[in-house]
């Protein structure tokens, strides 16, 4: 397939470059796996090519999806894992709210209270400050959270904390399927398109929740909003 076959600015259809995307960032398939799959439908584009597509168009789909996606509920929970990335280790901070949608992840080399305040910044500047926040027994919570979000009740406890507990294990499995993230950059930038992706075809399908039409309405809508976002690439 050349340039010259197709009447898009890049080598090859946008159709073939959102579905590799999506499917990088939906399910726990690694870049060599993708490529088996295009190679399975005729279409001989490289593993390479396939991970500068995913860098290149992640922000774009990302920033698509937040638009269109839902606004958070009111109540968040807090947390942080660890990840290591090339001998050293790495803590994932993450928000979600009652529901399970992903707010945000915050890669970081530390735990601390400075950290803390970084990603609380960066929650507060992109959504309103909310009624309440849950997180563990981690102190480096405890005087950002009164300072910066007045009025909000703040729950510390591990066993409230299980909501956003259960969303970090699309992490553990991706990070399992890659063999380990190979830079914090790439890290970040994956991890922040993929629960944006799972908002959209996980969360908000309610795939345990909702019956079968339903489900089916729910994924076209999602379908539509990743499309959408495709069809911009030719402007790109």
């Amino acid at each position: 397939m050349n340039s010259s076959a197709t009447p898009y600015r890049h080598r090859f259809p946008v159709s073939i470059i959102s579905q590799a995307v999506w499917t990088y960032h939906r399910f726990n398939n690694s870049l060599r796996d993708i490529e088996e799959q295009m190679a399975y439908r005729g279409i001989q584009v490289s593993y390479e090519t396939i991970r500068n597509w995913s860098i290149k168009f992640a922000d774009h789909f990302k920033e698509v999806i937040k638009k269109r996606e839902r606004k958070p509920t009111d109540k968040w929970h807090l947390d942080e894992m660890n990840v290591k990335i090339n001998g050293r280790m790495f803590v994932l901070w993450r928000a979600v709210d009652s529901e399970g949608v992903e707010i945000d992840v915050f890669l970081q080399k530390r735990r601390n209270k400075k950290a803390a305040i970084r990603f609380l910044s960066r929650l507060l500047k992109a959504y309103p400050t909310p009624r309440v926040i849950v997180t563990d027994k981690l102190k480096s919570y405890r005087n950002p959270i009164k300072s910066m979000c007045k009025g909000t009740d703040h729950r510390s406890h591990r066993g409230l904390n299980n909501r956003v507990e259960n969303a970090h294990q699309p992490t553990r499995r991706k990070e399992k399927c890659l063999i380990k993230f190979k830079s914090p950059q790439g890290a970040q930038r994956m991890l922040s398109l993929m629960g944006k992706v799972r908002n959209l075809f996980a969360v908000e399908v309610g795939r345990y929740t909702k019956k079968a039409r339903k489900r089916r309405e729910a994924f076209q809508a999602a379908y539509s909003i990743w499309i959408g976002a495709a069809a911009a690439l030719l402007y790109l």
